[in-house]
């Protein structure tokens, strides 16, 4: 079992920064890709980013391409979302997830996600 814990949400100005971090607890991290998801108002919760169990691989979906990235440190269970350049759109609740990074992973994909935290909250004015 795995419990994910988001933070580094904010209020940030149109064209600023944020660091998402999401800490995770239990065992076995490193068996798990983790992924990026956001919600806003109205709208179903959709694919950000993703990274593979060792960090080799990441994923992105194509509106955050060249402004957000992934990235993870095993020895500190944790994973991050640096994002940069931020839009009024990228406003949304971001959500940390794990699945296990074994046969089958997909890592767009949301249904595949077995643990997740309770969200952060992204603010971004124009």
């Amino acid at each position: 079992q795995v419990q994910l814990v988001e933070s580094g949400g904010g209020l940030v100005q149109a064209g600023g920064s944020l660091r998402l971090s999401c800490a995770a607890s239990g065992r076995a991290f490193s068996s798990y890709a983790m992924g990026w998801f956001r919600q806003a108002p109205g709208k179903e919760r959709e694919f950000v980013s993703a990274i593979n169990w060792s960090g080799g691989n990441t994923y992105y979906e194509d509106s955050v391409k060249g402004r957000f990235t992934i990235s993870r440190d095993n020895a500190k269970n944790t994973v991050y979302l640096q994002m940069n350049s931020l839009k009024p759109e990228d406003t949304a609740v971001y959500y940390c997830a794990a699945q296990y990074d074994g046969s089958g992973v997909s890592y767009g994909s949301l249904s595949r996600y077995i643990y997740w935290g309770q969200g952060t909250q992204v603010t971004v004015s124009s």
